[in-house]
């Protein structure tokens, strides 16, 4: 199972497999879909706190490298916590899209890099 996943780490952005679960995916066409949703492990950096999940933020669309010429989406849910205390609302911060753009930063960085050919 171990290679399954270091394979693809080479396909897919790391943090996606290491931080989130893929619950679905579809193809239609040249276009596939792969749907994730973020563990329910809670940030390691709030250990003091006593967490309930809380359920997930809305849904971010981001186009990624194209796969075996299909374009690719990845859907992404980011899970939110409760702190039980205080009621406060706790999120990881991830930076999952290139700012300005709808694709992930790696696939942003190919494509600027690329451009300037």
């Amino acid at each position: 199972m171990e290679n399954y996943l270091d394979l693809l780490k080479l396909i897919l952005p790391e943090f996606l497999i290491n931080h989130f679960d893929l619950v679905k995916n579809t193809r239609n066409g040249e276009v596939m879909h792969l749907y994730f949703e973020e563990q329910i492990t809670p940030p390691k950096e709030e250990t003091t706190r006593i967490l309930i999940a809380h359920g997930f933020h809305k849904e971010v669309t981001i186009q990624d490298f194209p796969l075996r010429g299909n374009t690719v989406y990845l859907h992404v849910k980011r899970r939110r916590w409760l702190d039980r205390t205080s009621k406060e609302v706790v999120q990881r911060d991830w930076n999952l899209v290139a700012q300005g753009t709808r694709m992930t930063t790696e696939f942003a960085a190919f494509l600027k890099e690329i451009s300037r050919y």
